[in-house]
C-alpha cells in the first residue's frame, strides 16, 4: 500500500483528504507543520507528498528544498488562489506539480493517480536503458546523474526525465502538450506553462558548463528540441 504524506495546518482539509486517500487504497500520514512533515518523511517510506505552502515552523518551500537534498519523491505543492509566484517558486525548487486552493478533493486524487502512474510507466520503460551520451553530455539513468565535460550537474528527477526525453529523441520537436503527456501524464490538469518553467530551469543548470555543440532550443510556434550541431 502506497503511503501519501498530507501536509496542511487546517484539520478540516486534512480530514477530507485522508478520507479520499483511504478510499483510493492509499495509506495517509498527516502533518500539520513543516517540521512535522520532515520528521514524518524521514521516518516512513513515502510515495508522494501533498504539501501546503503556508505552514507553521517551516513553510512548504523550505520543506521541499530539504527533501530535494536527498529524495526525488513526487511533491504536489498547494498554493493560494492567484499567487502565481508560489507556483513558479515551487516548480523552481523541484515540485512536480501544484494545485490551487480552493480545490476539489477528487481533482487532488486524480493528480496523485496521474503522477504515480507516470512513475510506474517511467520505471518500466527505463529498465533496458541506462545511459545516453552526446558530445560532452552524459545522462546516467540508474545513478540519476548528469555530467557535462565530466562535471556533475544537479538536476531534479523531473528535469532529468525532461533532458532524457529530448536527448533520446534529438532533433524532434516536442510541443508543450507532447511534453505534458509524456512526463506529466495525459490526465494532467495543470497549466502548460509548467513546461516552460522546467525548460527554463533545466537550461540554466546546463549552462553552468560550456557546451558549444548542442543546446535545447525553442522552435517558435512549435515547441522545444535537443539540437546537436553534429547532426546538422
Amino acid at each position: 500500500m502506497k503511503t501519501i504524506l498530507i501536509v496542511d495546518d487546517h484539520s478540516q482539509i486534512t480530514e477530507v483528504l485522508k478520507e479520499y486517500v483511504i478510499k483510493e487504497g492509499f495509506s495517509p500520514i498527516v502533518a500539520s507543520d513543516g517540521q512535522a512533515a520532515l520528521d514524518a518523511f524521514f521516518s516512513h517510506t513515502i510515495e508522494l507528498i501533498l504539501l501546503d505552502v503556508m505552514l507553521p515552523k517551516l513553510d512548504g518551500f523550505d520543506v521541499c528544498k530539504k527533501i530535494r537534498e536527498t529524495s526525488d519523491v513526487p511533491i504536489i505543492m498547494v498554493t493560494a488562489k492567484g499567487e502565481d509566484y508560489h507556483r513558479i517558486m515551487g516548480l523552481d525548487i523541484g515540485a512536480d506539480d501544484y494545485i490551487v486552493k480552493p480545490f476539489s478533493p477528487s481533482e487532488v486524487m486524480a493528480r496523485i493517480r496521474a503522477i504515480l502512474r507516470r512513475i510506474e510507466r517511467t520505471d518500466e520503460n527505463q529498465l533496458t536503458m541506462k545511459q545516453l551520451t552526446y558530445d560532452n553530455l552524459i545522462v546516467y539513468l540508474e545513478e540519476k546523474k548528469v555530467t557535462i565535460a565530466q562535471q556533475e550537474i544537479m538536476l531534479t528527477k523531473r528535469e532529468l526525465e525532461l533532458l532524457w526525453l529530448l536527448l533520446d529523441n534529438r532533433e524532434k520537436v516536442f510541443s508543450r502538450d507532447n511534453l505534458l503527456d509524456s512526463l506529466w501524464g495525459i490526465d494532467y490538469f495543470g497549466d502548460a506553462r509548467t513546461v516552460d518553467t522546467h525548460i527554463k530551469r533545466l537550461r540554466a543548470k546546463l549552462d553552468e558548463v560550456a557546451h558549444s555543440n548542442w543546446e535545447i532550443t525553442t522552435v517558435w510556434g512549435q515547441g522545444y528540441k535537443f539540437e546537436g550541431k553534429n547532426e546538422k
